[in-house]
């Protein structure tokens, strides 16, 4: 193992940074990729182990990221992922510093707001390659001594090799070359005169980069009138700090305010079906579905998730691993429901005992899927409700690949995007857009007055001429039944 020095740096010509590649940011961030994305920093922002790195002057937010670094052995072009990690000399903890300041400024290249001399301190220790297992490490942030991120390449969106075999697709990766392979949550601000500390190891084999150190110094040199300027708004704050609450701000209004959520709770579909039908909505019912719990009444905000028919080569590529399916389930949002495309084919399972778990430990509001449920009999012991097509032991791969997130798709026979409204009883589903709800509620809840009241007077032993719908007399009478109650 040797030293990170500025020999070793001066080797580099690029640097290159991925933007997600952690479970858990991903998670925080609310996307996930399907492939990965990077972006260049210059060798120029290199530094060594017990650097200061400046905040420049006006900027408030440098935010810093632990992240295992890959140093490049030989050069790579057009390399296998099998392969790949022969070209590796060595991994060593590296600091993805960068100022949300200036984000807006390169449309993002992020070359201002991570490019700066000394954002990217590596060190202080070279792990050789050869004598680690590349799923096998963990990377540790300290931020004044508190450790705030910890993790391991275990379970990473894009193994080292895969980022190593995508990116020499189209570019030599020469001997000295750096990647950044992403940072997991935890990422957060410094403050002039804090001290950053970043390590990797091998737990259980000794094997260490050492604490990386930097020092964080206040800048006192402004930027100049003819250059992007340092601007911070809410939204980089909570990009920043990694959620609205560590940057101290209040909380974002929901897509789906309480207030209008205890509406919709309070109507049946039977009610909301007409009044979307009143609006020519008449697709917008999922249909053909069970429930594991017919007796709750469910309204959350839709998440998507789409399966494509199987094909062996496709799914060799699509189905391990942290896939789609495992994405969308480790990043659905409490009150959220995951509604899934799976062409009405019930001959294998699309959900099953576990991952249903990990969705109400997520605080999903339910699981929609037009395909099949296997381990029912768990499934249907969960909290969570669970709205399938069929039960069927098999897993995905015999019918479905787990292929895409966050899309328009269809379900038991509409469309749902991201975003709409969920509202499910024993009637059943609707699909209901944004746009519309607040009206759809409260026309709702009129009518459900107006129904109250004729049901009363069915019971008295009127007849329903001239009662069902109420004509004008009888809407005389509705009027003045509704004053006497107050409502």
């Amino acid at each position: 193992m040797g030293d990170v020095d500025e020999a070793v740096l001066g080797r580099a010509r690029k640097v290159v940074a991925v933007h997600l590649n952690y479970p858990s940011r991903a998670a925080q961030r609310g996307r996930i990729p399907e492939q990965p994305s990077y972006f260049l920093k210059p060798p120029s922002s290199l530094a060594v182990s017990g650097s200061d790195v400046e905040r420049p002057a006006g900027c408030e937010l440098l935010g810093f990221e632990g992240e295992i670094a890959l140093v490049i052995g030989t050069a790579a072009r057009r390399v296998s992922p099998e392969e790949a990690w022969t070209h590796v000399a060595g991994v060593t903890a590296g600091n993805d510093l960068g100022v949300y300041d200036l984000r807006y400024a390169d449309k993002g290249s992020n070359l201002r707001s991570k490019g700066g001399d000394g954002f990217t301190p590596v060190g202080p220790g070279l792990i050789p390659a050869t004598q680690v297992d590349p799923a096998g490490l963990r990377i540790r942030t300290w931020h004044n001594g508190e450790l705030v991120q910890e993790d391991s390449s275990g379970d990473l969106l894009f193994p080292f090799a895969r980022l190593v075999a995508d990116l020499s697709q189209l570019l030599t990766l020469e001997a000295g070359d750096i990647i950044l392979t992403g940072t997991p949550a935890g990422a957060s601000v410094a403050q002039p005169g804090d001290l950053l500390e970043v390590e990797v190891d091998a737990p259980g084999t000794g094997l260490s980069s050492g604490r990386l150190a930097t020092r964080v110094r206040e800048g006192s040199i402004p930027f100049a009138p003819y250059g992007a300027l340092p601007r911070a708004d809410d939204v980089q704050r909570e990009e920043a700090y990694g959620s609205r609450d560590a940057a101290g701000l209040p909380s974002a209004e929901p897509v789906l305010a309480p207030a209008l959520k205890k509406k919709l709770e309070s109507v049946a579909t039977a009610t909301l079906s007409s009044q979307l039908r009143k609006r020519g909505l008449n697709n917008v019912s999922i249909d053909g579905l069970r429930a594991t719990r017919p007796d709750r009444r469910v309204v959350g905000v839709a998440r998507t998730l789409r399966y494509v028919p199987n094909r062996e080569d496709l799914f060799a590529a699509h189905g391990g691993g942290f896939n789609a399916q495992k994405r969308a389930i480790d990043s659905v949002n409490e009150g959220e429901i995951l509604v899934m495309e799976a062409r009405g084919e019930t001959g294998t399972g699309t959900i099953g005992d576990i991952l249903a778990l990990r969705a109400q430990v997520r605080g999903a509001a339910a699981i929609i899927t037009d395909g099949g449920v296997r381990d029912y009999t768990a499934v249907a012991g969960l909290d969570i409700p669970t709205y399938f097509a069929g039960t069927h032991p098999a897993v995905l791969g015999r019918r479905h690949i787990p292929w895409d997130t966050d899309i328009t798709i269809a379900c038991g026979g509409t469309t749902v995007q991201p975003g709409d409204i969920i509202v499910a009883d024993a009637d059943g589903i609707l699909v209901i857009p944004p746009a519309l709800a607040e009206e759809v509620a409260e026309d709702s809840l009129a009518q459900e007055r107006e129904e109250t009241f004729i049901a009363e007077m069915v019971r008295e032993g009127h007849s329903v001429e001239g009662l069902y719908p109420l004509n004008a007399a009888w809407r005389a009478r509705f009027q003045e039944w509704t004053a006497q109650r107050g409502s």
